[in-house]
């Protein structure tokens, strides 16, 4: 088994949200009940306080130093379109693209289109003409797909998915290969509700039993899914667990790729395979 972490860009700043949604009124109501209930410390809530006066709901920069020091290659995806809560300019984005290109990091796209074909083509040639990246893949914000989607992410150009969730190896869709993943940081410590609503300990328990299950199906590859923004001591749990999650993985020697190296691996093994056949 080796593991694919990428990363989901949700946020850049505060301010993108003060008068296009309501996720600043429900954070701050997220906020008091995870310290009422005792799952964040009054630092953190702290913390939470004082990015709102940074203006700081990023830590791009950040997560790609640490995953430098591990020999994580770092795996990012980015939005050009706005929608459901995600409300950062192409003017903002441009500038994290161009560090994470000068970083050498992998870039996709974090895609809001997923219902018309016309509309994801749309939006596939805007992120081609602003990355200047010729070969690139997608991750749909909050995983939103419907029967059509893959198909027509697939007829738009995409080298790559990974929208789908479950326990299954990589699978080719015409020419795009679609990366099943199957842990994502919100669903361990949320647990299926809109806060964080267990602890470390908890949060350790059930990757185990995710990695468990993955090792039993003969998963290749372990997509683990992290957002930026929890790799901040705002959200020392969320922070705690990624770093436990690195550790874990390199203790038992799985090695870490990206979606690129993934792709040549599995195309090299379909290039063996048919020559073999013949």
């Amino acid at each position: 088994m080796k593991a694919i972490i990428s990363h989901d860009i949700d946020h850049i700043t505060v301010w993108e949200h003060l008068t296009k949604d309501t996720i600043l009124p429900k954070y701050i109501a997220r906020m008091h009940l995870e310290l009422i209930s005792g799952k964040i410390s009054f630092r953190e809530f702290f913390l939470r306080y004082t990015d709102f006066f940074k203006n700081k709901w990023q830590n791009i920069d950040e997560l790609i130093t640490f995953n430098n020091v591990n020999k994580i290659p770092s795996s990012f995806f980015i939005a050009v379109n706005k929608g459901v809560g995600l409300n950062y300019s192409v003017k903002n984005a441009l500038p994290w693209i161009i560090q994470m290109k000068l970083r050498h990091c992998e870039i996709g796209l974090h895609g809001i289109s997923f219902e018309n074909r016309d509309d994801i083509e749309t939006e596939y040639k805007l992120f081609k003409q602003l990355t200047n990246i010729p070969d690139f893949g997608i991750r749909m914000h909050y995983v939103r797909n419907n029967q059509e989607t893959l198909i027509n992410l697939a007829k738009a150009g995409y080298t790559y998915d990974s929208t789908e969730h479950g326990l299954k190896n990589p699978y080719k869709i015409m020419n795009m290969w679609e990366f099943p993943f199957q842990i994502m940081d919100g669903w361990v410590i949320q647990n299926g509700t809109r806060w964080q609503n267990v602890n470390l300990e908890a949060a350790k328990t059930a990757t185990l039993q995710k990695i468990d299950e993955a090792h039993k199906k003969n998963i290749k590859y372990l997509g683990i899914d992290f957002h930026d923004r929890y790799f901040s001591h705002s959200f020392k749990t969320w922070l705690n667990w990624y770093m436990w999650l690195v550790d874990y993985l390199k203790l038992n020697k799985i090695e870490f790729v990206n979606f690129k190296t993934a792709i040549a691996e599995l195309e090299s093994k379909q290039d063996s395979s048919i020559k073999t056949d013949n």
